[in-house]
């Protein structure tokens, strides 16, 4: 799934994806905070930018594989929504951060990614590390429900 510029930036920050995420992905920008980076990797998974994902993660992190593990994780996810629920440093000038959020997506069924996910700073670019899989989370029956359907979520998911 392709968002045009002009549509909200699926990272869900509250901007358009061509004033948001996009100018990460296509080179124009790099993220200042570990929680842009965080949201723009996001961005990338829901557009399937598997370039900017391997770019982003620590060189160290990297592995055998890891283009066909995306593509072929990207090519069955929808991803449906991003929360972030806490982040620790990780600002311009600090060269370590730390995001926990939860990432919705639908594959076929509906799921979750709850993760604290580290972050370092090198040669002036955020790097994604690694992060530790938290339990899930879910929505109280008044939230929205993360399929992005528009209702609360004991009116959809929830029942």
């Amino acid at each position: 799934m392709k968002t045009a510029t002009t549509e909200d930036c699926p990272c869900g920050g509250g901007q358009a994806f061509g004033g948001c995420c996009r100018p990460y992905l296509v080179g124009e920008a790099t993220a200042e905070t570990a929680e842009q980076l965080m949201r723009s990797r996001y961005s990338a998974y829901h557009q399937g930018n598997i370039d900017y994902l391997i770019a982003t993660h620590h060189p160290t992190q990297r592995y055998a594989g890891q283009r066909a593990a995306i593509l072929q994780s990207t090519a069955r996810t929808t991803w449906l929504g991003l929360r972030v629920l806490a982040t620790e440093a990780g600002q311009a000038a600090d060269s370590q951060g730390l995001v926990e959020f939860v990432a919705y997506y639908k594959d076929p069924t509906l799921g979750q990614v709850h993760e604290r996910s580290r972050f370092t700073r090198q040669k002036g670019r955020w790097l994604y590390v690694d992060g530790d899989g938290l339990p899930p989370l879910w929505p109280r029956r008044s939230d929205p429900c993360w399929c992005g359907s528009g209702k609360k979520y004991k009116a959809c998911h929830g029942q």
